[in-house]
């Protein structure tokens, strides 16, 4: 049974700090990714992370948290981690973390995404 299970959200002033992190189990893959879903907005992207064994082969963001988020994997836990500083406001989202069996990278669709987490809710008051 595939699992995804997302923690470390919460309330946040804006300027803090968050660390999301992601456990999966149940299948091997090769991409995954964080997304964020605003009350009345769609899905979007957020950062992916792309490996093979023990080596990451890419990371990507989005360009409204580029240098602001950090994507990491811990391979003997298999875990992914997403490091939030300089939180803002408009970061408030329930956070998703996504999987994929193929290996994928750029700025990628929801719809690639074959596993999901419940998601985690980040709340950053101004």
């Amino acid at each position: 049974q595939v699992q995804l299970v997302e923690s470390g959200g919460g309330l946040v002033q804006a300027g803090g700090s968050l660390r999301l992190s992601c456990a999966a189990s149940g299948r091997t893959f090769s991409t995954m990714g964080w997304f964020r879903q605003a009350p009345g907005k769609e899905r979007e992207f957020v950062a992916s992370l792309t490996w093979s064994g023990s080596s990451i082969y890419y990371t990507d963001y989005a360009g409204s948290v580029k240098g602001r988020f950090t994507m990491s994997r811990d391979n003997a836990k298999n875990t992914v981690y997403l490091q939030m500083n300089s939180l803002k406001p408009e970061d408030t989202a329930v956070y998703y973390c996504g999987a994929a069996t193929a290996q994928l990278r750029g700025r990628l669709s929801a719809a690639t995404m074959g596993y999901w987490g419940k998601g985690t809710l980040v709340t950053v008051s101004s």
